[in-house]
């Protein structure tokens, strides 16, 4: 059944089982454990990237949204670089 224009996309399952032996894919599509720092830092500046999303939704002074513009910028760079070996 074809959903309507205006009808939002459900995701009800998402998954590839691709981590189920512990290991995660990175950009270039190698694999590397769950532990791995590289993995655990990409993940903080991926959390620290969306908490800023959530600050720059509401109401803010010009000059602190330019600020944290940028440092949300500058963290999508880290990230793409982090998920690279």
């Amino acid at each position: 059944m074809a959903r309507d224009r205006d009808e939002p996309v459900r995701l009800t399952k998402i998954y590839t089982r691709g981590g189920d032996r512990g290991e995660t894919s990175l950009g270039d599509g190698s694999r590397a454990s769950k532990l791995d720092p590289r993995i655990g830092a990409y993940g903080a500046v991926d959390e620290l990237n969306s908490l800023l999303g959530v600050a720059l939704a509401g109401p803010l002074d010009d000059r602190i949204r330019a600020v944290l513009e940028r440092v949300q910028n500058e963290l999508f760079d880290v990230g793409a670089d982090l998920s690279v070996p």
